[in-house]
């Protein structure tokens, strides 16, 4: 059986609650919801990265990277993404950040799920993915 284990980058903090950012087992790895907050402060609060959905949403996709990276994976290798959006009326604006995103990709790109949820104060989006490594 192979071992699971938990991925944490350098940029991330704890999790707030009895979770991981993200989780390797074998070839699989799922990354946890990840928001636009900016690297820890010790001392201090998470802060977003702006009070924009394109602040947010660049933050959050660069967080979901820096998961994937720590666990050995590129967007190349993500399956799955789910997107949670607090307002559906971001939902055009979010669809051309994440096409900008994404389109240096030369591979099909990840299927994908957007819903719509209440998050903390200030947060307009929240991402996770599933990633199947070679």
């Amino acid at each position: 059986m192979t071992e699971k284990t938990a991925i944490t980058p350098a940029t991330h903090t704890a999790p707030p609650a009895r979770f991981s950012h993200g989780v390797r087992k074998g070839n699989i790895l799922q990354v946890a919801g990840q928001v636009g907050f900016l690297p820890a402060v010790e001392g201090q609060a998470p802060a977003p990265a702006g009070p924009t959905l394109r602040e947010q949403t660049l933050k959050t996709l660069a967080n979901v990277e820096a998961v994937l990276k720590e666990g050995g994976a590129s967007w190349d290798d993500v399956m799955m993404m789910r997107v949670y959006l607090t307002d559906t009326a971001h939902f055009a604006e979010m669809n051309e950040i994440y096409d900008e995103y994404f389109a240096h990709l030369t591979v099909p790109p990840a299927a994908r799920t957007t819903v719509y949820v209440g998050l903390p104060a200030g947060l307009l989006i929240e991402i996770d993915a599933m990633a199947v490594l070679d």
